[in-house]
């Protein structure tokens, strides 16, 4: 979740060094809209931006996530980011985002996300993701 590492193939999506694809612009952009405590899925961001899809604002955030509230774009299943989760979870325990109890069974016993209460559909937005 680095904005400073950028993998190899990273080139495709910049025009220029120094630039952001306008794709990307638009992705960041709407992880910065969404409130804290509240978040939306890769798929809810694609179907905002009627572009693109999961994978593809999965993409953008893993490059260039790192300057905006990251922990707030997730998986639909409410699965904490691998890799990140602990950071991630200090985030949602600052911002008061509902989780749901990790049972014993679950690796690590980190809580997920409570999807149904912690979704947010673009605050009134006719067309957004509910």
């Amino acid at each position: 979740m680095s904005e400073q590492s950028r993998p190899a193939d990273a080139g495709a999506f910049l025009e220029d060094d120094d630039a952001l694809p306008e794709y990307a612009e638009r992705v960041l952009e709407v992880a910065e809209l969404i409130p804290p405590g509240r978040v939306m899925t890769y798929g809810d961001v694609a179907e905002w931006l009627e572009e693109g899809g999961p994978r593809q604002v999965g993409r953008v955030m893993s490059l260039y996530g790192g300057a905006v509230p990251w922990w707030r774009v997730v998986r639909a299943d409410g699965v904490l980011l691998p890799g990140h989760e602990q950071r991630a979870l200090a985030h949602y325990r600052a911002e008061d985002t509902p989780l749901k109890q990790a049972s014993r069974a679950a690796h690590g016993h980190l809580p997920r996300l409570d999807m149904k209460r912690a979704r947010w559909d673009g605050g009134g937005r006719a067309d957004a993701h509910t």
